[in-house]
Parts: C-alpha cells; sequence; structure tokens
C-alpha cells in the first residue's frame, strides 16, 4: 500500500500507457515565482522581457579577472534581501533563489489551504550548490579542515532547493528533486503533475533553480567552447537563432509554479493562469552534449498526443534556443518537423542568459504570461537569421496573438528532453 501511494502516474507524459482511474483531471497552474536578471519577481522579470532589455553584463568582480570568458547575468535583486540572517548562513545562493521564487508563487496562488500531507514540492537544480563546494574547498585549504562550515553538506547537496522550500512552506507531502541538467526545472514541473494525477497531493509547488555564476563553472564551460565570448557588447552576447551567434551566457535564477488538480483549485476559488495539458519526456541515448533531432521531436509529439492537440494548435513555442551554433540548428529542425512552420517562436534566452537548472521553469512562466495574455515576446539580437532556421522567429518587439496553445522547450546534457504544453484557462 506504501508503494502505491507514492507510484508516479507517467501516463502524463507517455500517452501509450493507460491512465489511472481518475487520472484525467485537468492540472492548472494557479501562482507563479521568480527571481532573474530582468528583475526579483514576475512583473518586473515579464516587462523586461517584452521590452528586451537584456541581464548580460561584463563580469568586474576580481575572481573573474584572468578568465577567457567574462560574461554573465546575475539576478537582478539579492536573494538574501528576503531572508533572515539565519536562512542566509545556512543556504545555499541557488536555494535562497528557490525559496523566493517558491513564497512568491505561494502568495500568488492565494496562500491557500490546504493538508500539509497534502502539499508536496519538485524542485530542481543542475549544478546544486556548487558555489559553496569551491568556497569551502577553498576555505579548507587556506583555513583548515576546522574552519569548514557545518552546514557544507546540506547547503551543496541538489535536493538541497527542494528541501528548503519544502520546509519554507511546511510541504509534508513529498520533497523531490530531479537533476537533468538544462532540463532539471521543467522535469520538475512534469513529476508535480504526476504527484496530482496520480492523487498523492492536492497542491505541488514546483521549479528551478541555478545559482552557478563562478570562477569554475565559467571555466569549464568555457572549455566546453559553449560560452559566447562578445565582450565588446555584452548585451549582444546572447543571439539565439542569428547566424552570429557563438554561445550561451551564464545566468542564474529560480522560477517556481503553483500546480492543483483542477477540481480542488476551482473548488477553493483560485484563479487560474493556465492548464498544464500535455507532457512529453523522452531520452537521446546519443552523446552526452550533442544533442538528437529525433528525441526532441519524439518529446515534442509526446507533449501533443498527451494533451489531445494536433500540431495546427500550437501557436506558440518557447524554445531551448540557448545560442549555440549545432543546439539551435538541432531544435528549429526539430520544430519544424513536428510542428510545421507556422508557430510563433520566441528565444528568451536572448535576453534573460541561460539559467541551467532554472531555465525549464523560468521558460514555463513565460510560456503561461504568453498564453495568458496573449503575447509572444520578442527574441533579442536577432539582426540575421541563421539560413537554417526555418521557423518564424518573433523579433525586435512582442507579437500579440490568441494563443490557445503554447509549448515550452527543455533540453539538457546528457539527452534529457522536456516538452511543456500549455492551454488557456477558459
Amino acid at each position: 500500500m506504501a508503494y502505491e501511494s507514492t507510484f508516479l502516474d507517467f501516463s502524463l507524459m507517455h500517452p501509450s500507457l493507460p491512465p489511472l482511474p481518475g487520472g484525467e483531471e485537468e492540472i492548472v497552474v494557479t501562482g507563479l515565482g521568480m527571481s532573474t536578471p530582468q528583475g526579483g519577481d514576475v512583473q518586473s522579470t515579464w516587462d523586461g522581457l517584452l521590452a528586451g532589455s537584456s541581464g548580460t553584463r561584463l563580469l568586474d568582480e576580481p575572481w573573474a579577472a584572468d578568465l577567457p570568458v567574462r560574461l554573465g547575468a546575475p539576478v537582478h535583486s539579492d536573494p538574501g534581501q528576503s531572508l533572515d540572517r539565519v536562512a542566509r548562513r545556512r543556504m545555499d545562493r541557488c536555494q535562497q533563489l528557490a525559496v523566493v521564487a517558491a513564497r512568491q508563487a505561494w502568495s500568488d496562488a492565494g496562500a491557500p489551504l490546504v493538508e500539509p500531507e497534502r502539499l508536496a514540492v519538485v524542485f530542481g537544480t543542475g549544478l546544486g550548490g556548487g558555489g559553496t563546494l569551491v568556497e569551502q574547498y577553498e576555505r579548507c585549504q587556506s583555513l583548515g579542515p576546522d574552519r569548514v562550515s557545518p552546514f557544507t553538506v546540506t547547503m551543496l547537496m541538489p535536493n538541497g532547493p527542494a528541501a528548503a522550500v519544502s520546509m519554507d512552506l511546511g510541504a509534508r507531502g513529498g520533497a523531490h528533486a530531479p537533476t537533468s541538467a538544462c532540463a532539471s526545472g521543467a522535469e520538475a514541473i512534469a513529476l508535480g503533475a504526476a504527484l496530482l494525477r496520480r492523487g498523492v497531493a492536492d497542491i505541488v509547488v514546483a521549479g528551478g533553480t541555478e545559482a552557478c555564476l563562478g570562477r569554475l563553472s565559467i571555466a569549464a564551460f568555457a572549455r566546453m567552447g559553449a560560452l559566447s565570448r562578445r565582450h565588446s557588447d555584452p548585451a549582444a552576447a546572447s543571439r539565439p537563432f542569428d547566424s552570429g551567434r557563438d554561445g550561451f551566457v551564464m545566468a542564474e535564477g529560480s522560477g517556481a509554479l503553483v500546480l492543483e488538480r483542477g477540481s480542488f483549485a476551482r473548488g477553493r476559488g483560485a484563479k487560474i493562469a493556465a492548464k498544464l495539458a500535455g507532457i512529453g519526456m523522452t531520452s537521446d541515448a546519443h552523446d552526452m552534449t550533442a544533442p538528437s533531432p529525433d528525441g526532441q521531436i519524439r518529446a515534442i509529439r509526446h507533449a501533443l498526443r498527451s494533451a489531445g492537440l494536433s500540431p495546427y494548435d500550437v501557436t506558440h513555442v518557447n524554445a531551448h534556443a540557448p545560442g549555440t551554433q549545432v543546439g539551435d540548428r538541432v531544435e528549429a529542425a526539430a520544430v519544424l518537423e513536428a510542428l510545421g512552420p507556422h508557430p510563433l517562436v520566441t528565444a528568451t534566452k536572448s535576453v534573460t542568459g541561460h539559467l541551467i537548472g532554472g531555465a525549464g521553469a523560468v521558460e514555463a512562466i513565460f510560456t503561461v504570461l504568453a498564453v495568458r495574455d496573449g503575447v509572444v515576446p520578442p527574441t533579442r539580437n536577432l539582426d540575421d537569421q541563421d539560413s537554417d532556421v526555418k521557423l518564424e522567429i518573433v523579433a525586435d518587439r512582442p507579437r500579440h496573438a490568441r494563443i490557445g496553445a503554447a509549448i515550452s522547450n527543455s533540453f539538457g546534457f546528457g539527452g534529457h528532453n522536456v516538452v511543456l504544453a500549455f492551454t488557456r484557462s477558459s
């Protein structure tokens, strides 16, 4: 019986599987929260995104002085400002960002009354407390092992953000921590929906977070050749789908969504931003860093089938589009094959930079807002669209349209593919 109570209904992600009894109930989004390079909350970030304001800057901190890449997109607001001294001391920056975003989302949902045992948390991260690991290693080397923080382990562990959010909200229905590189935040949302469909919880707070702007992480990604080196014009460095793109810009931030079963949300009179109508999750089994169009195509098609949508129903695509030569081209081909050329596509990393484990959650929120408000954010820095990208990329200014259905793509190193399909709430 205990095993059955925690089993996840993966029929939501894989339409070929039969749904569990009651598993057809819709999943709705009732709360949103985030902290990004554009702003410390959803509205300021959304305004910055629609305005096309870049969060990228030249890193002038002493630790970045000799790095081959000195570009980054730090969060606009220090998360520690809204936390007490004890919390700041005991949480890694990525955990702080997770708690800040989750609190916002919870407030936006109306701080619903729910039994603690019926409230769950799923929060993903790609690298977790990497900053803590480096900092405490250096402290151990310079000052000795007795000067290492007693909170090091709990600050660096990848499940730390999920645990911190669950304790902050008093969630006792489960705290889960998917770690699937740049798809972590999107996978958290998918697993949160699965918990709801299985009846394990009435409400799930799901999201992703990352705070890995540091000397080692930037040096490592730079050695891979993954990062832009456009130091002469930082605001123009992140340029997905542009012929002159030369890599992504590392960013930090967090996004959180409150997900509920539709009957529970309506029963308490909640405002509904959008429906999470379908999910596709696949793996490439191909290469650790090179993406496979087949895996992405299958994920998009799974998401559509589970949502009961045709390719022509999809008005908008929030592309993963990090700004790498190969990654953008492969995704463009996959979207074209799975959906055709008609959707309005945007690449929001052109504004935010790449939030790694936080990207999927933040971009899912952007997709929800696009559906809710009927507007597609512009892609910044698209001066010369790659001739191999046969899609309609929205550039220069927002595009207003009635968006009945939209998808958000998230693809991570290791061949993780997650596609979330959102539809209008009414």
